[in-house]
This record gives C-alpha cells, structure tokens and sequence, in this order.
C-alpha cells in the first residue's frame, strides 16, 4: 500500500492540476495491475463494503489510544473526518506492511462475515502494523470514500498520459455499472472491445452558467435554444433489446422509471437519448414541479399508484448513440434533425417526447421568452452551438445554461451550528425564520453562500450573543437579516411554516434592514400558490 499512499500524499500536497495528474499517471504506469483497478474505484466512488460499523471504530480506537470516548467524539467535529480523527489519536509507529493496495481490500472484504470479536483483532492488528499515510488509507478503506480532489476527468487524463488512449474514449469506459469484482484492468482500460457493455452511458456534457447574458455569443443565427427543464439529467439506452436509464451522477436508475420500458417498442437498438426526466400527466400543457418528481427520487421500487399519480416522461432533447453508432462527434444541428426524425411517429402515450426548440430572431426576444420560463416549469434556457460536438464533462465556449434568478425572501437568524473541518471554528449552519403576527417561524436552514470574512464576523456575533444551548446548536438573539435564494418552494407537513425550499442558501447579508422588515409567513404562502 506503499506506493499508494505516497499517491495520497502527492496529491494532498498540491492544489495543481498538473502536478494530481503527472503523479496519477506515473502511478498507473508502475503500479500492480489489481492496485490500479481499485485506485480508479475508489476515486469513483466504488468501495469495498463496510465491515465495520463506526460506533466501534471510535470505541476501537479511543480504547487503542487510552483516551476516554467522550474525548475522540469531541476531537471528531474539529477534524471533519472520523478515518483522519483515528489517525490522530492512535499512537505513531512507523510502517511494517509491504502488502499492495488490493491485498488490504480483500482482507478487509473476508473479515465482512466474522462475528465482532474477529473483526476488532483484525483491526487492531492493522493499526499496530499500519502507519502514517497507509494507517489514514486503512481507516478511509472501512470509513467511507476518497474525497482527494480528483475528479472523474482529472483521472482520466491522467489514463491517458498513462496509457496513449484518447481521453473521450477513456471517459466512456468508466462510465456504467463496472466494478473490481468483475473485470479486469486490461478490460476496463485496455481491451478493444471495453465498451461492449450494453447499459454503458456515455459521459455527460455539461454547461457553463451565463451570468451577463448572450449578447457576447455572437450572431443568434449560430445558436439553438430550448428551455432548461427542472426534472432530472438522465441518458435512456436501448441496445440488445433492453432499456437502461442513467443519471448525470452515474446512478443507474433502470428500476426506478419502469414507464420507460416501452421505449424499445418505438425506438431502434443501438439508440441512446440524451434527456430530461420529468413527471408529465397525460393531458397537461406543461410538466408538474419538480416536488412531483421528489416522489419517485430515491426509491427501488415504484407502486402502482405513484405511477399513475406522477407518470415519468423523457424529454429528449439530443441523440448520442444512432443505429449502434457513436454520432457526438457530429454538429449539434445535425444530431438534433436526426432525432426530430426518430421522434416524429411518436405517439401521445409514448414513454419519450421531442423537447422542443426555442425560436428567436434576436438575444432580446429570447430574453422575453426566458421571462416565461416558469410558466413552463422550467428554470430558464440552454443556448447550444449548432456546430458542436457532444463532448465529455463541463467545457466553456459551446453549451450555456441561462437560468432564471433564483427566488428570495428576507429572513432573520434563530440558531446557528458550527460547521466541520476546515471551518469548525466557525458558525456556518443557520437556521432562519420569518415573521408570523409577533412570533418568529422557521422554515429553512442555509450553509453556504457568505465569505470566509462574513462567517468570521457572524461567528464573533454568535459567541457573544447566545441566549441558550442544545449541544451543538446555539440559539440567539434576533437581531439579523439575510437574503436567502432557493429555486423553488413546496408544501410540507415536516415543518412548522407548512413549507419547505428547494436549494436554499445565503445570497447576502442584509445589515441594512431593520429586523422588524423581514418577510412573513404570509408572503411564503403568497410564493408557494404563485411558484408551488
């Protein structure tokens, strides 16, 4: 684990893309073929399955260390990381171990069906034999993931560097529902055929926001615009005669949208849509809010009656995959002429819909329609080249998203709870409520959006003018108001203001209003029958 740990340690080190990808790429040039499968899992998120709970972990290492529990818990929140707080606290001791990265994950994965006692030997075994960085890559391995700062595109430019094979191409052999368990190294990165795989997505293309507006984009002419939907990004595929739906996250979603499964009756194998899904009623002019969609978020398994209550439609608005040929590298224009072909016999009942494109003459009459974009349940326009390819991840110049401003309301600060890590000697979790008569409600809690500066001036505020305590959180004087943002607004029977908000955070801090000037409840319940 050696050889991996320095990886760690290199990468820890430096903010520098360059340096993250020239260490990677020397790492998977030299490194045992298993080490670098399970380094491109773990950095995906793909990780052994926990064999220990973290109640005894800390139990384990409190003992281990001859602290009392109650002072790894408190050290716990300071560091942020419970596989770094173990680190810290065990006693040092240089490293014994030669064992390579793949070796501690199947020794880890075999201690999964042993009763306690077996796992607590082994455990304590390995901080006595671990140390430094491969003791803190021990704890990551049982604890949760690898959060380092390497990103899905980091790594596979360093792949490429590593191996001579075309970044969009590596992409796509990481995408999909592939683990260490069953392939290899050479099938995942090197074999000819790794993309053989008939439920493999291709990497998403992202957007960029616009924030000035397109005036800078040049001739509208060169331009398609559609209306940026508020469902969910997902990819259909349809090849061997099946169907799989994928999100922009990697999730496979297949199960969780089973309407979708008549798509093979319309569409040919080898077809792959690039899409938003959305809840669409049978007869409505417009998709129902994304709070409809909520409904069917998370789950395995979809009832009959949430089906017919909040019916999935694929609103498509680009083709990547045509009669089993990988077409992105084509001109938006003419991806989107052969997917208005593919949609045109569509009917009404069928499980996909062509998203419709924008008509504008001018960036101001496209402004105007942006205006209306709520009326159509979406959260602004997506202006995209019609000459560009579809690439892999986020690329500027090319794709846009122009959203609409975010919703506000002004809201006064109740509690504060001090944030972890890096900031966790500061208050950063806020709890805001408005105005109901004399009384002050709460109806959303916010964590980001100010300054380091302002968090350290707030955090000043809080310490001297707390009025009681609940453990972590601190009550406090109402005194100040804050602008905060959010994209949308639902009912909810879980919060004592009936509602609740969709990505809220802190736009700014109003210290030029007045407490007494802080919205109400009743202008809440105005947003949630306007934007509800």
């Amino acid at each position: 684990m050696k050889d991996f740990a320095q990886l760690i340690t290199t990468i820890d080190q430096t903010t520098k893309t360059s340096l993250k990808t020239k260490a990677l790429a020397e790492y998977f040039t030299h490194a045992p073929d298993d080490d670098k499968l399970w380094t491109i899992a773990l950095f995906s998120g793909r990780r052994p399955k926990r064999a220990v709970n973290t109640t005894q972990l800390r139990e384990w290492a409190a003992e281990r260390a001859g602290l009392p529990l109650w002072l790894l818990e408190e050290s716990y929140p300071i560091v942020g990381d419970l596989a770094e707080t173990i680190t810290l606290v065990l006693p040092p001791n240089p490293t014994q171990d030669d064992q390579p990265l793949a070796a501690w994950i199947a020794a880890l994965r075999e201690i999964y069906t042993q009763d306690e006692e077996a796992r607590k030997a082994f455990v304590l075994d390995a901080w006595a034999t671990l140390g430094g960085t491969e003791r803190f890559i021990f704890n990551k391995l049982i604890t949760g993931g690898f959060r380092v700062g390497v990103s899905q595109k980091l790594m596979t430019r360093a792949l490429s560097r590593a191996t001579g094979k075309p970044e969009p191409e590596l992409a796509h052999r990481l995408m999909g529902n592939w683990h260490p368990d069953d392939t290899t190294w050479h099938g995942l990165v090197e074999a000819e055929d790794a993309s053989a795989d008939a439920s493999r997505p291709y990497p998403f293309y992202l957007a960029y926001g616009l924030e000035a507006g397109p005036q800078e984009l040049g001739d509208p002419q060169d331009w398609r615009a559609e209306w940026k939907w508020d469902g969910i990004r997902g990819q259909l595929i349809l090849r061997d005669s099946a169907y799989f739906v994928w999100s922009r996250g990697e999730e496979l979603m297949t199960d969780r949208f089973p309407e979708l499964a008549r798509a093979v009756d319309f569409m040919p194998d080898g077809t792959v849509l690039d899409g938003e899904l959305l809840v669409w009623p049978d007869g409505q002019p417009a998709p129902s809010s994304f709070n409809a969609l909520q409904a069917r978020i998370g789950r395995k398994t979809v009832p009959k009656k949430l089906l017919a209550e909040a019916p999935v439609v694929l609103h498509a608005y680009d083709l990547l995959e045509w009669q089993g040929q990988d077409i992105r590298p084509r001109p938006f224009a003419e991806r989107r002429a052969l997917l208005e072909q593919a949609c045109a016999a569509l009917p009404d009942d069928a499980p996909i819909r062509l998203s419709p494109q924008l008509t504008f003459p001018t960036w101001d009459a496209l402004a105007d329609q942006r205006a209306t974009a709520r009326d159509a349940q979406a959260e602004g326009v997506m202006l995209k080249r019609a000459d560009s390819p579809y690439l892999a991840g986020r690329k500027k110049g090319d794709w846009w998203k122009w959203k609409l401003d975010p919703l506000t309301i002004d809201a006064v600060m109740i509690y504060a709870q001090s944030g972890s890590g890096r900031r966790a000697n500061l208050f950063t979790d806020f709890t805001f409520a408005v105005w109901n008569g004399n009384d002050l409600v709460p109806f959303t809690k916010a964590y980001s959006g100010l300054t380091d500066a302002e968090f350290r001036k707030i955090t000043a505020w809080v310490r001297k003018n707390t009025l009681e305590r609940f453990g972590p959180v601190r009550k406090v004087t109402p005194h100040h108001v804050f602008e905060i943002a959010f994209e949308g607004i639902q009912r909810s029977t879980r919060h004592k203001s009936g509602v609740a908000l969709r990505f809220p955070r802190m736009l700014r801090w109003r210290q030029d209003k007045p407490l007494q000037d802080a919205n109400t409840l009743a202008d809440l319940e105005e947003m949630l029958r306007i934007y509800g």
